[in-house]
């Protein structure tokens, strides 16, 4: 049998080690995260708060608590993370935000949040309407992408 055939072998056989190893690992961190999510849920709660400022902050930088630096994994610490500031009450507080509604968090505006621990789950305007951020301008690139989309057919006129 020729070297190169015995190579190819290896490398299969070592690639499909992997894609199994890669498959029961996300079954594994799938599970986790669907107990995470059920455990969110459970405790959340609703809570008048004024928005002061928000950020894609290092957890490091936030201004956390250190219980919860020194519980996270050391691979997410270096991580940026959607930071609220707000105050609850009498206390200012810095919360992680849900990805999906950072976006539409108001700033400077008082807000009824759910809330579960220190994770924002869903905000809604408590005081007049809460604006939708503008949509970002779009880039040279960007711009290019579209109309060389738009000669080939791919994307519709608009």
């Amino acid at each position: 049998m020729p070297t190169w055939a015995i190579v190819l072998i290896i490398v299969a056989v070592v690639l499909a080690a992997a894609i199994v190893a890669l498959y029961f690992l996300g079954k594994k961190i799938q599970k986790r995260q669907e107990q995470q999510k059920e455990m969110m849920e459970a405790n959340k709660q609703t809570v008048s708060m004024l928005i002061i400022d928000k950020k894609r902050m290092k957890l490091k930088d936030a201004g956390l608590p250190q219980a919860v630096i020194s519980q996270t994994p050391k691979a997410m610490r270096g991580s940026k993370l959607p930071i609220i500031k707000a105050k609850v009450g009498p206390q200012i507080l810095s919360l992680i935000c849900d990805e999906k509604i950072f976006d539409s968090v108001p700033v400077k505006k008082e807000v009824k949040a759910v809330v579960s621990g220190i994770y924002v789950l869903d905000v809604k305007g408590l005081h007049g309407r809460t604006e939708v951020q503008p949509a970002k301008k779009k880039g040279r690139f960007r711009k290019a992408l579209e109309a060389a989309q738009e000669k080939a057919g791919a994307k519709p006129v608009k």
